[in-house]
């Protein structure tokens, strides 16, 4: 990493004190931990003003750069790697800072699982969301949660040769600058989100949803499925800004894989809990979560609802026919006798919610790379059901609209060869003067319709507070 230059500097205030320097520019994003939600984010990263950007829809892809726009043939996925291939660090000496200093982040919507797994459409997918999108960011900006440290580092990419370290102090000296203004003119402070929650709707009906949920119930009675995640989305017209929004969403649900991202005709802002796949060079971990139950003001009530979702035999069961399936997505990229369960099950504690959640970790086959586990994992089991394929076929039959970036996946591929990302859930959509959100939950052979249908409510309270529409039901 001769090229590169970092700096480290204390920081007390928020994290979102100092992204929102960088907030409106161009390809900003925050992945923002908290150990407060989950208490497994030590890290959380941001930047803007990517020097580059891969984006896909369906077979076809685009990249583009200084050079301009070209569309290039072949597998969006494989596309990916061939641009990362340019851009590299070294691992050696980096163990002191953050696990990731700069490379793509973006994501991975739930569509683009139709073109890995070569399966027909019904719905029509969303004309403004790709179904993937990553910027190449030349400087990262991590901020460590335990030693109140923001480390700024930078590359020197896309420049080669002696233009290399030039740019990397011009640019670290650049992206310092625009983060003291943020302590100098108190950009945190934001105002309302404006109007929201206007007329919010589902695609589905209450009836039509346990009847979705019978339908379900009759695929698994005649052995189609064991498991399969239904949701419904939620939506309305939302003419405010998306940043308060995602500022009320944290406050209400700490996680630690929450996350703002902002394309250019959308932004998604996610409070997610879940981790699908993290990779720290050589070892792979996936946590799935399944099981909820909501909180209680009352202590009592609220230590027998923890205890009602542990000892529930179908939440048991649920969560382990999940972990069987990504210890088998696991097996196809990793080394087989490496695979284990860290956490068979455990019980997570969140604001307004309790959820079971399991470890499931591998080592990567020497023959493999961070691409080829994305290619077998994705999307993740516990957001489709099990067998995978033939839950997707299924969830394709009977929600009525494309998920577009509901269970996908955002999060970062490294530039020195780590990978996170979180499961896209809890997470708003914004586009187009609307903002929208999906709630679903696992349906198996004993799940009760009414039960179902009350979680997507419990799972979907922090969002609908957020947008000031707290009134259960609505």
């Amino acid at each position: 990493m001769k090229a590169c230059v970092y700096q480290t500097f204390r920081w007390s205030a928020p994290v979102q004190t100092l992204f929102s320097a960088l907030r409106g520019r161009p390809g900003a994003f925050l992945l923002e931990s908290c150990l407060r939600g989950g208490g497994r984010g030590r890290y959380s990263f941001f930047g803007s003003d990517p020097f580059r950007a891969v984006t896909s829809r369906g077979p076809r892809s685009w990249v583009t750069g200084t050079e301009g726009r070209r569309e290039s043939a072949g597998s969006p996925l494989a596309i990916l790697r061939q641009e990362m291939a340019a851009f590299s660090l070294e691992t050696r000496g980096r163990r002191s800072l953050p696990p990731f200093l700069c490379g793509a982040v973006g994501f991975l919507a739930y569509d683009m699982g139709f073109l890995l797994e070569h399966l027909p459409r019904k719905n029509r997918p969303d004309p403004l969301v790709p179904d993937s999108a990553f910027g190449f960011y030349d400087v990262g900006a991590a901020y460590d949660h335990l030693r109140k440290e923001v480390t700024v580092f930078s590359s020197g990419f896309p420049e080669t040769g002696r233009g290399r370290p030039r740019r990397a102090r011009e640019r670290l000296v650049e992206t310092i600058g625009l983060l003291r203004t943020a302590e100098l003119k108190g950009l945190f402070r934001g105002g309302a989100p404006g109007p929201s929650a206007v007329n919010l709707a589902s695609n589905f009906t209450k009836a039509g949803y346990l009847a979705a949920i019978r339908k379900v119930k009759a695929y698994i009675a005649a052995g189609d499925i064991y498991q399969v995640n239904l949701a419904q989305r939620f939506r309305c017209a939302f003419d405010g800004d998306d940043w308060p929004l995602y500022q009320r969403l944290t406050r209400r649900f700490p996680t630690s894989f929450a996350a703002f991202y902002q394309g250019p005709d959308h932004s998604i802002l996610s409070a997610s809990p879940e981790l699908f796949l993290s990779f720290d060079g050589s070892r792979v971990t996936t946590r799935p979560m399944k099981g909820t139950r909501r909180r209680a003001a009352d202590s009592r009530r609220d230590r027998a609802l923890k205890k009602e979702l542990w000892e529930s035999r179908k939440e048991k069961a649920e969560l382990l026919m999940i972990v069987d399936l990504e210890r088998n997505d696991l097996g196809r990229v990793c080394s087989y006798r490496s695979i284990k369960v860290g956490r068979l099950r455990q019980i997570e504690t969140y604001a307004g919610v309790y959820q079971a959640t399991a470890e499931v970790e591998g080592s990567l086959h020497r023959s493999k790379d961070r691409i080829d586990l994305l290619r077998a994992c994705f999307p993740g089991g516990s957001v489709t059901g099990c067998p995978k394929i033939r839950a997707m076929e299924i969830i394709e039959e009977i929600e009525p609209d494309a998920r577009g970036i509901y269970t996908g996946s955002l999060g970062y591929l490294s530039f020195h060869n780590t990978l996170q990302f979180n499961m896209l859930i809890r997470s708003f959509l914004c586009r187009a003067g609307e903002v929208s959100f999906h709630v679903g939950g696992g349906i198996v052979a004993d799940s009760r319709p009414e039960d179902e249908y009350e979680e997507t409510l419990i799972k979907g309270r922090a969002l609908r507070e957020a947008l000031g529409e707290a009134k259960e039901g609505r």
